[in-house]
């Protein structure tokens, strides 16, 4: 292996899982400002997640559909008019023939 190419500031960290209210101990360099104290009464730094294995659907085989705020209805109404109008507008151009306005040279 290579020296030196892995960082020498790994301290223990808690990651805690706020979906499920899950927390783990573990040796990381994730940057962290906030600090928790943990069950062996330290203070360790916390990062906080949003998902980890304890609340993701592959792992606890549950389907859990979380729209905060309605964020597809807001995506919808914000932009879905806009882009079915537009791709409208394309397909008729592209269905009518192309017409040159310009004289084409007689014959003779």
């Amino acid at each position: 292996m290579k020296k030196d190419i892995h960082p020498d500031n790994y301290r223990f960290v808690v990651f805690k899982d706020f979906s499920c209210d899950h927390s783990f101990l573990t040796r990381s360099t994730a940057p962290s400002k906030e600090t928790i104290v943990w069950e062996d009464g330290k203070e360790y730094p916390l990062v906080k997640l949003e998902i980890s294995n304890k609340s993701h659907p592959f792992f606890t085989g549950k389907m859990k559909f979380v729209d905060t705020a309605g964020r597809i209805d807001k995506f919808n109404k914000r932009y879905g008019k806009k882009s079915v109008a537009k791709t409208e507008e394309i397909n008729a151009e592209e269905a009518m023939p192309e017409v040159s306005t310009e004289e084409a040279p007689k014959e003779s």
